[in-house]
């Protein structure tokens, strides 16, 4: 499985998330309390961008700033309509201090 660099860990601390592009495909990269995820950037309702929302760290959920949909960052479950389809999720890991996602 090819891995895509996000940024070094310091550049992406606990609380954060970066939006990151490989090729057709847009991740969102999220820092929850040292414990790194990376979900799909397309809610699953209407294609739009779903990591530009608000997300909770604390329940490990992203919200879709068009539509109010929840999604969980761990397996990319949707939680709340409109949307009722998943979205994917991919492998995190910190590889010589870089963050890379398994895509």
């Amino acid at each position: 499985m090819p891995a895509l660099e996000v940024c070094p860990l310091d550049e992406l601390p606990p609380g954060s998330v970066k939006i990151v592009r490989a090729g057709q495909l847009a991740l969102g990269v999220y820092n929850v309390e040292g414990e790194l995820y990376a979900i799909e950037d397309r809610c699953s309702h209407d294609d739009g961008p779903l990591c530009e929302g608000d997300w909770d760290p604390e329940e490990r959920v992203v919200t879709c700033p068009r539509h109010g949909s929840n999604f969980d960052l761990r397996t990319g479950e949707a939680l709340t309509l409109p949307a009722f389809q998943p979205v994917e999720t991919f492998p995190v890991r910190v590889e010589d201090g870089i963050v890379k996602v398994d895509v």
